[in-house]
């Protein structure tokens, strides 16, 4: 894929070792807070390349929404071409007032083991004063190699697991006295959602900061269905919520983000309210579910498992050790 590059963004230039001015093109890093249009139609299409040889994404949701939804404060992407050819992306979140900034990468299948990793991952550490977390999605062997040239040690993981939804056989939720449940309504309930989720949230440095921003770009997405988005009320007041996520192409049902407010933790709730989506999830036909959930969140793990879920794959994350 070839583009024009941005002339008013900041660009780094690397050479290898061996190049010389007639051996082969230049390695080039450009970072842009807002890729043109042309840039992030050319990322897109290495994401899609890559994704068909990993099996899997490089870069999150969250990142391939901040990819085309124009600038955002804190928000980085680093492009790496040779000569016209984009073969290297990567993306740094700088919006977590506490934690080191979050990064992803990805090089083209067709040009890895040529060293455009490890330049991303240099840059990277470069522009943060090496303070810097990098997920690894699906831990490969070689994203944990390039973890360890670069210095970086591993601190969370993030599980996916799955269950079959052809023989669910999940009783009705009971939910606690004086509970409701309904879908949700955008716009109406946009305000009461957002404080529930950064409450039931506080700890999570990615769900816990989402915006008013971050929920209309999901609410505008095609896979977006209120229906499969269950809010639970004691009365007029929000107390929890499941959202799921429909992956058509893949045939499965996701359970997208679960949250209960403090306050409301402890009473089944959460339990019946996953119960309330697998339900929805399985009547719509889809042969399977997933969910995402950290490791060391042992309770969380521990309610899947006994709901029929085992782990899929595995996400990682390293950091460097400041």
């Amino acid at each position: 894929m070839h583009f024009a590059m941005n002339r008013t963004a900041r660009t780094l230039v690397a050479m290898t070792s061996d190049d010389t001015a007639t051996s082969r093109p230049l390695r080039r890093i450009e970072t842009v807070s807002e890729p043109t249009p042309e840039q992030t139609e050319a990322v897109f299409a290495l994401l899609a390349t890559a994704a068909r040889t990993d099996r899997q994404q490089a870069v999150s949701e969250q990142g391939r929404l901040q990819l085309r939804g124009g600038a955002r404060e804190g928000v980085q992407h680093l492009l790496l071409t040779v000569g016209d050819d984009l073969v290297g992306y990567a993306q740094l979140d700088g919006t977590d007032p506490v934690e080191a900034p979050a990064a992803e990468l990805v090089v083209h299948p067709d040009h890895r083991a040529h060293g455009h990793g490890r330049a991303l991952g240099t840059a990277l550490l470069t522009r943060t004063g090496k303070r810097l977390r990098v997920w690894a999605h699906g831990g490969h062997a070689a994203a944990r190699h390039l973890a360890q040239v670069l210095g970086l040690t591993l601190f969370r993981e993030l599980r996916q697991m799955r269950r079959p939804l052809t023989d669910l056989e999940l009783p009705e939720p009971v939910l606690p006295q004086g509970v409701t449940v309904r879908a949700f309504m955008p716009g109406r309930d946009d305000a009461a959602w957002l404080a529930v989720n950064a409450a039931a949230f506080a700890h999570h440095p990615e769900q816990g900061s989402l915006t008013q921003r971050d929920l209309d770009d999901r609410v505008a997405e095609p896979w977006f269905d209120p229906s499969g988005f269950f809010l639970a009320f004691r009365g007029e007041e929000l107390v929890g919520f499941h959202w799921t996520k429909v992956h058509a192409e893949e045939g499965l049902g996701e359970v997208y983000v679960v949250g209960v407010r403090p306050g409301a933790q402890g009473g089944g709730l959460g339990r019946a309210l996953t119960t309330v989506g697998l339900r929805h999830l399985a009547a719509r036909g889809l042969p399977t579910a997933m969910l995402y959930v950290d490791a060391d969140n042992k309770a969380a793990v521990s309610v899947y498992e006994r709901l029929g879920f085992t782990t899929y794959e595995t996400d990682l994350m390293y950091r460097t050790e400041s």
